[in-house]
Parts: structure tokens; sequence; C-alpha cells
């Protein structure tokens, strides 16, 4: 049935929220993985797109999202450090630009990036657009729509700006924010011309209709590139004693966002090491983008590794 399914959505149907998703949960998952894979081939070819972020703010955040180490509510044991001086910001965009990696993105916590450390950011933003070719994205959190203007005046082209789940369980794992400020944010950076990255985290208890109606509100926002983290349990988080999700699960999801997705970027995040061989099956699963490099509170992946990896697989990096 799945591969049924993928044909048609080659040919231009695209599922929506009525339709039997039984499927995805009944079906064979080779059969499922085959035919995510086939839709990501036809429909976006064999480039896989490579992304990498540096921590430009750590810790220190009053916003209490449960899966999140860097949050003042918590009790996890992170290196917290004010905004990075752009000069520091600059050489390693340069070095993730001499490895081939075609985007780079800052990353703050924190409710928003305001007051001398925005204007930081913006220096750091300008000179990287003077002296490197890479494309520049952000995630700053609740901006303003000045500041949304500023960014793009500075050389960003996309914002990074995640709603981690349904709206049905957004609740659940933050109550210093709410789902509408995140599709607030998204109107405002678009509003000031750039594009967004948007996806969501995965194994925070989440029911499996949590996930598809995630992955249905990207698509109804046209979203392109959408990042699926997987958890990993923090000790000191609410979410540190959270089971791990079996790669199987890990798959399905990753196949179930591609046939509702077809023409987006469907991006493996935070949380590869969880799979065997950086999650080099994902890639045969509908997924054809990810974050390489240093990640955050979690670790990442060897730029060269993950290219040769896709390069193998048939990529075009």
């Amino acid at each position: 049935m799945s591969i049924r399914i993928a044909e048609e959505i080659i040919n231009g149907r695209r599922l929506n929220r009525e339709d039997d998703l039984a499927f995805f949960m009944e079906e064979d998952l080779d059969s499922l993985c085959r035919g995510a894979d086939e839709i990501r081939r036809r429909l976006r070819g064999d480039r896989a797109d490579l992304c990498s972020i540096i921590n430009g703010r750590s810790g220190r955040c009053g916003e209490d999202c449960k899966f999140c180490a860097q949050s003042s509510c918590h009790n996890a044991k992170i290196n917290e450090y004010p905004f990075l001086e752009p000069e520091e910001i600059l050489e390693d965009c340069r070095r993730h630009e001499r490895q081939g990696v075609g985007r780079y993105s800052v990353v703050t916590a924190g409710r928003a990036l305001n007051g001398r450390e925005m204007d930081l950011a913006l220096r750091a933003y300008r000179s990287m657009k003077e002296n490197c070719k890479i494309e520049l994205c952000a995630s700053h959190g609740l901006l303003s729509q000045e500041d949304f203007y500023r960014l793009a005046e500075a050389g960003i082209s996309r914002y990074h700006a995640n709603i981690e789940t349904s709206r049905r369980n957004f609740p659940n794992i933050c109550t210093t924010h709410t789902y509408d400020d995140k599709l607030e944010v998204i109107r405002r950076a678009r509003n000031a011309g750039l594009a967004v990255c948007s996806g969501g985290i995965i194994g925070m208890g989440e029911t499996w209709e949590d996930r598809v109606d995630m992955a249905f509100s990207l698509y109804e926002m046209e979203i392109k590139s959408i990042p699926i983290n997987i958890l990993q349990p923090i000790p000191g988080t609410p979410f540190g004693t959270l089971p791990p999700l079996s790669e199987e699960e890990i798959l399905r999801t990753i196949a179930m966002f591609r046939y509702i997705n077809p023409d987006a970027e469907v991006r493996l995040a935070a949380g590869r090491n969880s799979m065997e061989h950086s999650g080099k099956k994902v890639f045969t699963a509908g997924a054809n983008a990810a974050i390489t490099g240093d990640m955050l509170t979690t670790s990442g992946n060897n730029i060269a590794d993950d290219m040769a990896m896709l390069t193998s697989m048939g990529f075009e990096v």
C-alpha cells in the first residue's frame, strides 16, 4: 500500500488530515521506507544538504522547556557563557565553510536575543556575509519584527524556529511560551523576507497522532526545511529519565514526515548517535539533509565522515 501511495504522491497527490493514515503504523517498515525514499529521489533528487551550528550563548535561559539542558529552571550541568565575540564566530564559520558545509547558523539560549548581545550578533553576521560565501541562518528565540528586519539586513537568509511538537502536546513540554508564540515568530520571519526552518523533537512522550499533527502543521505552513531531533534524555531535566526511541520508531517517523512533506528537506538533527552508523538508514527512509559537526548540548558528527557516508550512498553533498 505504501508503494502505491508513494507513486500517487510523486504524481501530484498530497496527503491530508482526513486521509486514512493507518498505513504509517501498520505497513511493513521496509516497504514504508522504500516508498519514502522513492518520493525523496523523484521529487528532491540526490542532493543532500548539510548545515552546521554554533552555540552562540549558552545557558541561563528562563524558559522551562522540559527537554532542554540550558534552562535555568532545571539542574542540568552545562557550560554557561554570554554571547561569543564576533571574531570567534567568524573563525568558526570559516572553518565549517572550508569543510564544505552549505549553511551555518548561530543559535542562542534564552527567550530572545536583545540589547548588546543582539548588536554583537549583527556584527558577526555582517562580518560573515562579507568574508564568507556560506548561507547564514539564525536561531534567537521570540524576536520582534524590527529585529527580523535587522537580521535580514545583516545577511541572514533563513531563521530557525521549531514548533517542537503538536499544538495539543505543546503545553506538556513548555509553559513559559505558547505554540502560538512560535507561529508568530514564523510569521514575523517571513514578513522580513526570510525562509524558515522549523521542525521538532520526537521521543518526548508524544503520541503518533502528535507526530502526524506536527508533520501536517509544517506542511500547511509550507516549511521547506524540517529538522527532526531525537530526544537525548539529559540528567537534570524533566525528560532526563524518558526511555530512548527504538531505531524502528525513528525510521518510521522520518518516513512519515517524507510522505506528508514530499517537497521539503527532511533534516536529521540532534540524537543521531542513538542510531547505528550515525543514522545512515534514515537516508534510505526519506531524509535528505542533516546537521553536522558539534551540536549544542549533544555530541555531533564529524563533517568529513558525514560527507563520505552520503557520497557512498549516491548523494551529491
